[in-house]
């Protein structure tokens, strides 16, 4: 027989692939119910889950009230009635009530590849808005905790061997900010070649810079889908010309598409 994991390891494990899932806790039931104060339910981003808060048709409500959540990545809190006024199709006749907390527990990732002065500056600023940092650079001078103490996780390496480390990565916000075309461009041919598809995908440079290496992705046989993919420049338009507020306004952009959904249309924003 099969162990079942331990919720919160299980959520631990969660937090460090960078999956969303979200945590569904009763909070409070009033007559009877089957699920009783402080049961517990994680969902995954596939809907799979593990725990429970009752199940039944209520556990089914719960679970896409988690997906919502997901996707707005902000907590919620809502009553059920178990009864067959409410939920005809249930069969419930216990007559109670349940109130659930349903919270995001997995925090976004923000991969940076480049550890230089952007990559430094976005790492900072992107932990004081909850994002998990990954830096990764080719040089273990400029990925290393001592260089960046605020980054969850430092990678040297290989560029591919950084990309196969966080592959397929749909759920993540990754930034190629290295020192020059050649490595830009083998990390992009890398996260092609990998298959990944995430969230956001932006390059530090001016729109020359994305023609340039377009057409170099492109002679290597990178897709037009995925060149799409790539933003260039970043950052919100406020005007950025150092390194700090590059940071600033990448960090801002990505927390613009963590709270609304949405991107605004490309706008130049200086490379550095």
């Amino acid at each position: 027989m099969t162990r079942q994991p331990d919720l919160f390891e299980e959520i631990v494990r969660l937090r460090r692939r960078g999956v969303p899932a979200a945590l569904c806790t009763v909070l409070l039931t009033r007559g009877s119910t089957p699920g009783k104060e402080t049961m517990k339910m994680l969902v995954r981003a596939d809907g799979s889950t593990l725990g429970s808060v009752g199940g039944g048709c209520v556990e089914k409500d719960v679970r896409e009230l988690a997906i919502e959540v997901m996707g707005s990545d902000r907590a919620a809190t809502q009553s059920f009635r178990l009864n067959r006024k409410d939920l005809p199709e249930s069969g419930l006749i216990c007559g109670g009530q349940i109130t659930v907390l349903v919270e995001p527990v997995t925090p976004p990732v923000l991969v940076l590849f480049g550890g230089g002065h952007v990559g430094g500056a976005a790492a900072r600023i992107a932990k004081e808005c909850d994002f998990r940092v990954m830096l990764c650079d080719d040089r273990p001078e400029y990925a290393n905790a001592e260089l960046h103490p605020l980054a969850d996780q430092c990678f040297a390496g290989e560029w591919e061997a950084a990309v196969a480390e966080i592959a397929p990565a749909e759920h993540h916000y990754l930034v190629v900010a290295t020192r020059g075309h050649g490595d830009d461009a083998r990390v992009l041919k890398a996260i092609h070649d990998a298959g990944c598809r995430p969230k956001y995908l932006g390059l530090l440079g001016s729109k020359a810079k994305k023609a340039t290496l377009h057409q170099i992705l492109r002679d290597e046989g990178v897709s037009e889908e995925f060149l799409a993919l790539i933003r260039t420049p970043i950052g919100l338009a406020i005007g950025a010309s150092s390194h700090g507020e590059i940071g600033v306004s990448l960090v801002a952009e990505l927390v613009r598409l963590r709270r609304l959904g949405e991107l605004e249309p490309t706008s130049p924003v200086a490379a550095v």
